[in-house]
């Protein structure tokens, strides 16, 4: 909360000096988001993926790891959900949609599990992996787009069956109307969910806390360190590739090169955010699906890059307090230890 406030002050002092009101900015940007059931649905479609992102990036920060390339693993899963989708057309909606669920799901793993194998075996970083690892992700989906599944005229996968689709709100309730608000989103809340229980209520959570806190401790208690690293890389990625349902699934229908807004770099902000909290992850994600969809509803009053500049004022500051808290921590440990 204070790295937000913090934020939204130092984006009143930018505001003010292009010439704007800030109280009138930031009214019609919350009012335009959470002043009507419209602006809610679209804030929620936009949190989707990022909570599933920002799941991707904590749960390999609870192993250890640093993982960079959600924003590759979103994508190659969301191409493997809408192959299945478009592949399979005669299938039913009860096989066909945990078929994508579970194609997106897998396409995610495989892919970080080859930066999981690196690491574990050679060594290698993540961060420099996972970041290479996105390139080539964009290029081979682009690549399948344009050259084996090409839509003429178009940058995107044939359409997926209609047993494939996940319903919007707005046409099963009634509620959000107009807004790709859908069912997905009960699905990140379910990863939460499973988030929270695989790490705090399994012998397979405990293990890979440890190794995250102390991978020496872990190596001394004969966990297998290795087979932790390449599991928790592959349940990251699987996290992330799942982001993809919210526009393939439930949206468009359809692939489109592009989609994905860079949603897996800014999960690395929602995880910081919420501390690698599952509960936390969804508070972060609809604060940037905020100002995602805000960012549209203000551009007529001052330029989008005002929000960009308000995202990484909020990543800065909560790095500093974090920082700061974990300094303060240290400090108190060495002095009981001393005076123990």
């Amino acid at each position: 909360m204070i790295s937000v406030i913090t934020s939204l002050l130092i984006g009143a002092i930018f505001i003010a000096a292009i010439g704007q009101n800030p109280l009138e900015v930031y009214l019609q940007l919350f009012s335009q988001t959470l002043g009507n059931t419209y602006g809610i649905g679209q804030v929620l479609f936009k949190a989707t993926p990022l909570i599933l992102t920002g799941l991707s990036v904590a749960i390999a920060f609870k192993a250890g790891l640093f993982n960079i390339g959600a924003e590759g693993q979103l994508n190659i899963g969301a191409f493997a959900s809408a192959w299945v989708g478009f592949t399979f057309v005669t299938m039913p909606w009860y096989i066909l949609i945990p078929l994508s669920i579970l194609a997106g799901f897998i396409g995610g793993a495989l892919w970080a599990s080859i930066a999981g194998v690196l690491k574990a075996k050679f060594g290698s970083h993540e961060v420099i992996n996972t970041i290479m690892l996105n390139f080539i992700a964009l290029a081979l989906v682009s690549y399948l787009v344009n050259n084996i599944y090409p839509v003429p005229a178009t940058i995107h996968t044939p359409e997926i069956s209609p047993n494939a689709w996940l319903q919007r709100f707005d046409v099963l309730t009634g509620i959000f109307k107009g807004s790709p608000f859908n069912l997905s989103f009960l699905i990140a809340l379910a990863a939460c969910l499973l988030m929270y229980y695989l790490l705090w209520k399994t012998p397979l959570g405990y293990q890979i806390n440890t190794l995250g806190l102390n991978k020496g401790a872990a190596e001394y208690s004969k966990m297998n360190v290795k087979k932790l690293i390449m599991l928790s890389m592959a349940l990251a990625g699987g996290f992330a590739g799942l982001g993809g349902l919210n526009f393939v699934n439930g949206y468009k229908h359809y692939l489109e090169l592009g989609f994905s807004e860079n949603a897996g770099y800014i999960g690395i902000a929602v995880a910081l955010i919420a501390r690698n909290n599952p509960w936390g992850i969804i508070i972060a994600a609809i604060f940037f699906g905020i100002l995602e969809y805000g960012g549209l509803t203000i551009n007529t009053l001052v330029p989008k890059e005002i929000i960009t500049i308000l995202q990484a004022i909020v990543i800065l500051i909560m790095i500093s307090i974090n920082h700061f808290i974990a300094q303060s921590r240290y400090k108190k440990f060495n002095a009981g230890t001393a005076n123990g």
